[in-house]
Formats: C-alpha cells, sequence, structure tokens
C-alpha cells in the first residue's frame, strides 16, 4: 500500500497521500486550497518496487536507478578514506555525490556545504542552521525537473504532516 507525495504549487506544500493499491494516474485536489490535478513529486527513497513506465503522465522526470547505484558505489570507495576531522572532505564528496546523480541542492544545504568548505565546525553549522535545512528539500531534481526546482518560491516547499487518502 504506497504513500505517493504530491506539491501544491499554490500552498507550496507537499502533501503525502495513502493508496490502497498501486495508482500512478489518479492526481487529487489540495487538501488545503482546494487546487485540482496536484502533479505527484519524486521521493527519492522510493526507488525500489514497481515503478510507473519512463515517461510518466504527471511530468515528473523518472529517477535513473543505475545512475543512482553507479553513483553509490563510487562514493563507497571514497567513504572509506574521508578524514571525519576534516569538513571539507565530507563538504567535496557531498558535491561529487549531487554532481554524479544530477541533483541539486537545496539553497540552505549549499551555504552548509561552502561554510563546511571554508572549514567551519559542523557542529556549529548545524545548530546554526539545523532547523532551516530540515525544513526544506535538502535534494532537488535538476533545473527543469519537478515542481520543487521551479523556482516560484524561495526556498524548499513545506511539507505537511498529515496523510490524506488518495
Amino acid at each position: 500500500m504506497p504513500i505517493y507525495e504530491y506539491y501544491c504549487s499554490d500552498c507550496h506544500t507537499i502533501f503525502n497521500f495513502f493508496s490502497r493499491s498501486v495508482n500512478t494516474s489518479k492526481r487529487p485536489s489540495c487538501p488545503k486550497c482546494g487546487k485540482r490535478r496536484l502533479p505527484r513529486e519524486v521521493s527519492m527513497f522510493a526507488m525500489g518496487g514497481e515503478h510507473g513506465d519512463e515517461g510518466e503522465e504527471d511530468g515528473m522526470p523518472p529517477i535513473d536507478e543505475s545512475r543512482m547505484e553507479s553513483a553509490l558505489e563510487k562514493m563507497a570507495g571514497k567513504l572509506d578514506n574521508v578524514d571525519e576531522e576534516d569538513p571539507r572532505q565530507a563538504a567535496q564528496l557531498m558535491r561529487e555525490f549531487t554532481k554524479a546523480t544530477g541533483l541539486r541542492m537545496g539553497d540552505s544545504m549549499q551555504e552548509a556545504l561552502s561554510r563546511m568548505e571554508a572549514g567551519e565546525d559542523p557542529e556549529q553549522i548545524e545548530n546554526e542552521m539545523g532547523d532551516l535545512i530540515e525544513s526544506e528539500e535538502p535534494f532537488l531534481m535538476p533545473e527543469g525537473g519537478g515542481a520543487a526546482a521551479s523556482g516560484r518560491h524561495r526556498g524548499g516547499p513545506r511539507r505537511d504532516p498529515n496523510l490524506y487518502d488518495l
């Protein structure tokens, strides 16, 4: 029983909808403002299991699973050689990961990595920016892909904590 994410550009919010069966074509209305036929968002953690066809009707680009797996394999070897005391190395590894996968980072994540590259203490950055980073999407689809990457709103979309029926 899948949970699908849908984005309302008017509310700048991602909503979760529970479906009693796999349903890749239904597009609900916004539970907050009533906007009809919300576009479905790609969930980064829903890569396994059943997927729609390559060119899904909702306008969202499919995640290239082989590209993601390849990037993760490359990063695994590099993780063993990262000096945990050097925030610059961790930031560089994160930039390599986003480049290899084609994802982009949200504004707050970009700022945090820039500060790490400048040698700032990651714990201090987390203390100062943790809430901001958690309130935004840390990773976005490439430009032109997905509602969250549209640039219409400043910052990542809000996530509604409720679960709605699809």
